[in-house]
């Protein structure tokens, strides 16, 4: 879902909203989070999950095309940590919607099960 999908989507179930103020209502509540994450702050929504900013300190990497060594400078990262009840929910669904996933990943699922 992209984000004219998530507006779109409010707009039938919100009706009594128009879709510029559902559009700026969206937009604000991005920008928001964006404000606090920038600052160093967490956002908490109970049942979907926790944002964050994390440190990743510098290290040396390759690019995969030439081969070269790299230097990538340490960085602060947004980070995603889902709920409780967002990773059952997800969970739940999975028979009924399959993921699509490589033959590679589906024999580490396989083997996951077995254990």
């Amino acid at each position: 879902m992209v984000k004219s999908e998530l507006i779109l989507s409010l707009s039938y179930k919100l009706d009594h909203l128009s879709p510029a103020d559902l559009e700026f209502a969206v937009n604000f509540i991005l920008e928001e989070m964006a404000r606090v994450l920038s600052s160093g702050g967490r956002i908490e929504v109970r049942g979907f999950g926790t944002f964050s900013v994390r440190y990743r300190k510098a290290r040396r990497a390759h690019n995969p095309r030439t081969g070269m060594k790299v230097a990538t400078p340490s960085k602060f990262r947004p980070h995603f940590k889902p709920g409780k009840l967002l990773r059952m929910r997800v969970d739940k669904n999975r028979e009924k919607y399959p993921l699509k996933v490589s033959r590679a990943t589906r024999v580490h699922l396989d083997e996951v099960e077995e254990v």
